[in-house]
């Protein structure tokens, strides 16, 4: 491979985690409409990311040599990502999924600001312009008026919901710059997706309420298919991560969101009003713009 080529694979990785991603996205939609238990499809889902990564690990004879690195980011990964997920699934049962998913990948704003602190990555003007766009998005979908009086409590609940998620998210990718430069990815993730899913079955009792599905096997199923999914969209992020900057791979990623939402209009007939399609519109833009 050229040095050109090697310089241009992050890119690459990035364009495949964004599609990969999209796809499992659109799967918490599925589990939200089916009223499965979140915490039984969160199970599925980390349980089976982790048998594959560790398998995958241990076949292919890599040797993790920062054993304490990767303890503290698994940690801190696996907690942020199953608060981002579980809040992810839950507010998608109370709002819909073109408020959600724009709200939920304005993340990259306080990652894009921690890469710029952290790991000096130059801000570009168009860069400042994205992040002043992005605000504009939060308050014009937190204002919104999602329906009837009566369901204007669940409305600010999933909008909560969703705000736990982007901050969730934020923390986990942050975690995952540091495992792709300081661990071997397929043990980082095997680790961390075992404490997610540790985590998430000690939650699974909370989420038995009144509405949620009893049978566990369409949950199960759902977060089997969301694992073999986000494993492939997971790793080439992190490979992403390896050789790209952060502020520029989370911002490419972090479109993923447009998947599922068009998904959503597909299969689920959600109607874009004008005002939330003009947030989502401002949403992409505000991103492309963090990506020049």
């Amino acid at each position: 491979m050229t040095k050109v080529g090697m310089a241009d694979s992050w890119y690459v990785f990035a364009i495949g985690a964004l599609i990969l991603m999209g796809i499992q996205r659109f799967l918490y939609k599925v589990s939200a409409e089916r009223n499965c238990n979140t915490a039984w499809t969160t199970f599925a889902f980390m349980g089976t990311v982790t048998v594959l990564s560790g398998v995958v690990f241990f076949f292919s004879g890599a040797e993790e040599r920062h054993v304490p690195v990767l303890f503290l980011v698994s940690a801190v990964n696996s907690l942020s990502f199953l608060l981002a997920t579980v809040a992810h699934m839950e507010a998608l049962k109370a709002i819909p999924t073109s408020v959600a998913y724009p709200i939920i990948r304005l993340n990259v704003v306080p990652v894009v600001l921690f890469s710029v602190l952290y790991f000096k990555d130059a801000l570009s003007p168009f860069q400042v312009a994205g992040i002043v766009l992005a605000v504009a998005v939060m308050v014009i979908l937190t204002r919104e008026r999602g329906g009837p009086t009566d369901r204007s409590r669940n409305a600010r609940r999933g909008v909560f919901l969703a705000c736990l998620s982007l901050a969730g998210g934020a923390v986990a990718s942050i975690s995952s710059k540091f495992a792709a430069l300081h661990t071997n990815p397929l043990a980082y993730m095997a680790l961390s997706y075992f404490l997610s899913t540790v985590f998430s079955f000690g939650v699974r009792r909370r989420f038995e309420q009144e509405g949620v599905s009893r049978d566990p096997r369409p949950a199960l199923l759902i977060g089997c298919s969301m694992g073999l999914i986000n494993f492939g969209g997971y790793y080439l992020f992190l490979k992403a991560l390896t050789s790209g900057p952060l502020s520029l791979v989370i911002s490419i990623v972090g479109m993923h969101f447009v998947i599922p939402i068009l998904l959503s209009v597909l299969f689920y007939a959600e109607r874009l009003g004008a005002l939330r399609l003009v947030a989502v519109a401002m949403t992409i833009g505000s991103i492309l713009l963090m990506r020049l």
